[in-house]
């Protein structure tokens, strides 16, 4: 496979962050490779990106699965480009009170929103450091700084992913991989927020909440950095945001 073809994976490509990802670094001449667990939710936006010039390929894959994991990073270095940027933007935000929180739930949510990090981050850093060159952002949450009272599981997954990052930061970087950290922090400009939160939707014509491309912004900065000057951790939140 030609080295000149670039390839974002973003992990989690949703109808609004992850998708807005893509999007942005297909603008710039990456083929994006989109993941969710199910392919028919990606193709509109694999449609989308084609449709605007850019090259785009969506697989179904279960990211908790070390397995499905190596097959997608395999097939996509073998018959697709090489993975010069790597996103995980799985987010599993589910409230519950510590005192009803089950055992399988809390499982689960650690699961998709911290090991599947591990799992997919990992895969894609071994290919990485044989290049001494990458980009590795996860998309993190203010529940990754404190725990909100009824967001135990949630806190806890997203303080490890931020711990996750961390080292491997403090690892990578040396051999010249650029890992960081988003820390999300407020309502973002969604189907879901406007149809549950309409008074809180209603902050959007004041640019009180985030607008996805505009966080896209943000990551294709992180990548795009010179490496005398590389970013850890940014923060991302609306004017009005209480923080």
């Amino acid at each position: 496979m030609s080295e000149s073809k670039k390839v974002v994976l973003v992990i989690g490509a949703g109808d609004a962050t992850g998708g807005a990802i893509a999007k942005r670094f297909a603008r710039e001449g990456y083929i994006a490779c989109v993941t969710r667990r199910s392919a028919d939710k990606l193709k509109p936006l694999v449609d989308e990106i084609i449709a605007d010039g850019g090259q785009a390929h969506g697989f179904a894959s279960d990211a908790r699965k070390e397995e499905d994991v190596a097959e997608l990073v395999e097939t996509i270095e073998r018959d697709i480009g090489t993975i010069e940027a790597f996103v995980f933007n799985i987010g599993a935000n589910v409230p519950c009170s510590i005192l009803d929180e089950t055992a399988r739930k809390y499982f689960k949510i650690w699961e998709m929103a911290c090991f599947a990090g591990f799992l997919t981050a990992q895969a894609v850093a071994r290919r990485m450091v044989t290049r001494q060159r990458g980009t590795i952002l996860f998309t993190g949450a203010t529940a990754g700084l404190r725990g909100a009272a009824g967001f135990a599981a949630f806190a806890g997954a997203k303080h490890g992913i931020r711990a996750l990052a961390q080292s491997m930061a403090r690892e990578l970087g040396p051999r010249g991989i650029h890992v960081g950290h988003v820390v999300v922090d407020g309502a973002i400009d969604t189907a879901f927020i406007r149809d549950t939160f309409p008074d809180l939707y209603a902050r959007k014509d004041q640019d009180g909440i985030l607008d996805p491309a505009h966080i896209a912004d943000n990551y294709w900065h992180l990548h795009a950095q010179p490496r005398d000057a590389w970013t850890f951790e940014l923060d991302l939140r609306p004017w009005q945001e209480k923080w």
